[in-house]
C-alpha cells in the first residue's frame, strides 16, 4: 500500500532533520541514516494511526536511537579505531560535521552521558523537542526527563572547569597541534624539550611505528607525518588537566596527555579513551 502523500510529503521535509538528531544521539552518519530509514519502513505499517507525522517521525526515530545505544552499553562496545573504519565511512562522518557545523568537541561530550541524558539532552536542548514529548520518548515522567536534560546540561557545561593555574599550558598544546596541523617542524621543536618522550599504545600505531619515541627532532618529524590524524584532533580537559582528543567523524578514539614544564612539552602520552576518562570542553 502507498503511504498517503501527507505522510509521504512530512517524511521528506523532516528527513534531514530526524538524520540531524539521529546523528547527534549515535554519533555515526552510518547508524543515523539507518534509524531514519527504519522510522521510514516503520510508518508505512501504521500509517493509518498516525494524527501528528512530524512528532510521530521524531518520537520514534529518537526511540529507535535510544534502543541502538542501550544495545551498545549492554554489549559493552568499544568505539571502532580509526584504521578499522573504512574510509568512507570517516569521510562522510566529516563532511557531515563539516556541512551540519557540528563541534566536534560537543560531540565527545555527548559521548560520555548516559543513553537517557544523550537522548533527552539532544531532543530538548538541541532540537526545542518539549519534556512532554521526550517523556513519551524515554518511557517517563516529563519532570523526569527534565531532570535527565538537566544533569545532562550540567556535565557538560561543568566539565569545562579547569584550575586557573593550568590555563596557561592550554598556549602550549594548541601551539604543538597548530604547527603539526601545518608541519611547522621549528614550530613544533619550539614548543617540545630536547629530550621529550612521546609514548603511545601499540593498537594506535601503524606497524612497524615505534612505541617510544626520543627527543624534539625525532618527535617533531613523527607528528608532521601524522598531519591527518592532528587534523581530527581537539584540545580537551582529561581528568582535570589541559589534554587532546581524536575524534575523526566526532567519534572519541584516542587522548593525548602532556607533561608541560616551563612551557614546553616533555612527554606525550597516546592512548585509547577508557570509560573513567573525564572529558570536558577547555575553558573559555
Amino acid at each position: 500500500m502507498t503511504a498517503p502523500v501527507n505522510l509521504t510529503d512530512t517524511f521528506q521535509a523532516e528527513r534531514p532533520r530526524l538524520l540531524s538528531l539521529a546523528h547527534r544521539i549515535l554519533g555515526s552518519l552510518e547508524d543515523a541514516e539507518d534509524a531514519v530509514q527504519n522510522t521510514w519502513l516503520r510508518a508505512h505499517t501504521v500509517q493509518d494511526e498516525i494524527e501528528n507525522p512530524a512528532g510521530w517521525l521524531t518520537t520514534v526515530t529518537a526511540r529507535l536511537c535510544l534502543d541502538l545505544l542501550r544495545a551498545s552499553r549492554r554489549r559493552g562496545e568499544l568505539p571502532l579505531l580509526a584504521d578499522a573504519l573504512a574510509d568512507q565511512q570517516l569521510a562522510a562522518d566529516e563532511e557531515f560535521l563539516r556541512r551540519e557545523q557540528v563541534s566536534r568537541a560537543l560531540m565527545v561530550l555527548l559521548d560520555q552521558l548516559t543513553p537517557t541524558q544523550r537522548v533527552a539532552y539532544v531532543l530538548h536542548d538541541l532540537f526545542r523537542v518539549p519534556f512532554d514529548e521526550i517523556a513519551g520518548v524515554l518511557d517517563t515522567t516529563p519532570t523526569n526527563a527534565k531532570k535527565l536534560a538537566s544533569r545532562a546540561r550540567q556535565r557538560i557545561a561543568g566539565a569545562s572547569v579547569v584550575e586557573t593555574a593550568q590555563t596557561s599550558d592550554w598556549r602550549v598544546v594548541e601551539a604543538f597541534l597548530a604547527a603539526a596541523r601545518d608541519g611547522d617542524i621549528d614550530a613544533l621543536v619550539g614548543v617540545l624539550a630536547p629530550d621529550v618522550v612521546r609514548t603511545a599504545a601499540p593498537e594506535l600505531l601503524p606497524d612497524g611505528e615505534a612505541v617510544t619515541v626520543h627527543g624534539h627532532r625525532a618527535v617533531a618529524g613523527e607528528a608532521r607525518l601524522f598531519a591527518d590524524r592532528v587534523d581530527v584532533t581537539i584540545p580537551m580537559v582529561v581528568n582535570g588537566v589541559p589534554a587532546a582528543v581524536l575524534a575523526p567523524g566526532g567519534r572519541p578514539l584516542a587522548r593525548i596527555m602532556f607533561d608541560i614544564v616551563d612551557g614546553l612539552i616533555t612527554r606525550l602520552d597516546i592512548a585509547p579513551l577508557v570509560p573513567t576518562d573525564q572529558l570536558g570542553a577547555p575553558a573559555q
